[in-house]
């Protein structure tokens, strides 16, 4: 392994560190006499009681600091990243890359392909695992990484090394078999490529997968996107009315099955497919605890739940009138106009205009609206009527930022459309707040 060292950013104040003497800019070399790799092996070692840490001061000087705690009591020290060292990169080439479909130009932190353990444990993001050996499976069952989100795509080996074009992909059942024979729950993903997966290799896949239940807790079946911008790259094919209405049968008949046998339908299907069909989105039940809800599963269904609850609840009276705008992808904007026609009836003195935008920017068969760009929304909202009020989705915006894909800032764009922007979270109950104005 190789040498660490781990500089501290900032201490809390009060903490077990700011006791101990641990300043910004002091650097971790050891806990207990054990170099650390990356925030697992962090807190794994400060769960003990007694610690032993060796630091580098600012001015170079070592010290080693005796701490006494209660067990898994925190410190209080905060790092320059998350995961301390860097994120693993991807070392696939997969047939249906995203980031492979997307124009020159953009910042650099758009082109980097995660493919890391680490961050599928802290903020859900889907790994591949043939970055993975499976002494790094070890560690992950050691510091009880769980769950753990799987990029599974297909189980058929030879399929999913064409697939990943890496000649390490096709032992990805041998590796969630390892997961879950040591406690660490998988869900996993399966993105839909017309004619490649799908059909009997998709029904293979979800036969193999729920084999493990409950070890792998869920499946889900997501369709390809395919931006303009795929010149040089492998030939696909968006799905359309009929293929997804394929798709949606299929996939209900093993739900079917797996709820008889199972009690749960293990497998569930992303709300493009439904959208796509035009068939009616399952109730809000048939997606039991929303276990892919962050992979666009189950989120329609989700929010208007949420939404229906929050206006039996509320009592209030909007005393003026009120006009505001919404700016809403191809595939929710049926789902945003039915809500807020539901709302207008309700209050009367309040005007919502509804704009569908089609996404310019990266091809008009990418219609969910967290890819939309400040570019696209300006173009086609500059001469229309916007009332007092912009609002948007926080999924168009960087994870933390009020940035676009494009670069485009909020605050760029509430000038150039000389207008309010108000960014609702994805939840029925803020979409009412900042329709109405009034948090409730």
């Amino acid at each position: 392994m190789k040498e660490q060292i781990i500089p501290v950013k900032s201490v809390l104040p009060g903490s077990i560190a700011e006791e101990a003497g641990i300043e910004a800019g002091d650097a971790i070399l050891s806990i207990n006499g054990e170099k650390i790799r990356d925030i697992f092996d962090y807190r794994f070692l400060i769960t003990e009681e007694n610690l032993l840490i060796e630091i580098s001061k600012r001015d170079g000087e070592i010290w080693e600091v005796e701490i006494e705690k209660e067990e898994y009591e925190d410190l209080g020290i905060e790092f320059e990243s998350l995961m301390i060292d860097e994120a693993k990169s991807c070392m696939n080439k997969c047939i249906f890359c995203f980031i492979d479909q997307l124009p020159k130009g953009m910042r650099d932190t758009l082109y980097f392909k995660d493919d890391d353990s680490r961050l599928s444990f802290f903020m859900g993001n889907y790994v591949t695992l043939t970055n993975m050996s499976f002494d790094d499976i070890d560690r992950i069952i050691k510091y009880r990484m769980s769950p753990i989100n799987v990029s599974v795509h297909t189980t058929n080996p030879d399929l999913r090394v064409l697939m990943l074009k890496n000649k390490n992909a096709g032992d990805v059942m041998l590796k969630i078999q390892k997961l879950i024979d040591g406690g660490i729950e998988v869900n996993c993903q399966i993105v839909l490529c017309a004619g490649i997966n799908d059909g009997e290799e998709l029904d293979r896949s979800i036969s193999e997968l729920a084999s493990l239940y409950p070890g792998v807790n869920s499946i889900s079946i997501v369709p390809v996107g395919i931006t303009r911008y795929r010149e040089g790259l492998s030939s696909l094919k968006p799905y359309d009315m009929d293929s997804s209405l394929k798709v949606i049968k299929q996939v209900e008949g093993w739900q079917r099955t797996f709820l008889k046998k199972y009690g749960s339908r293990i497998t569930y299907i992303a709300d493009e497919f439904y959208i796509m069909s035009g068939e009616k989105l399952p109730d809000y039940e048939a997606y039991e605890d929303f276990p892919q809800i962050e992979n666009g599963v189950g989120l329609i269904a989700q929010l208007k739940q949420e939404f229906l609850e929050c206006l039996e609840e509320i009592d209030y009276e909007l005393l003026e009138l009120r006009s505001v705008s919404i700016a809403t992808g191809v595939s929710s904007y049926e789902y945003i106009r039915e809500m807020s026609e539901t709302l207008e009836d309700k209050y009367k003195k309040l005007k919502i205009n509804i704009y569908k935008i089609e996404n310019s920017f990266f091809g008009k068969n990418v219609t969910v609206t967290g890819l939309l760009t400040g570019q696209d929304i300006y173009e086609q909202l500059n001469d229309k009527e916007l009332g007092s009020e912009l609002l948007i989705s926080r999924s168009m915006l960087r994870s933390g930022e009020q940035i676009f894909l494009d670069d485009y800032s909020v605050s760029d764009l509430e000038e150039k459309l000389n207008i309010k922007i108000i960014i609702v979270e994805n939840s029925g109950k803020d979409f009412i707040e900042k329709i109405v104005g009034k948090t409730l």
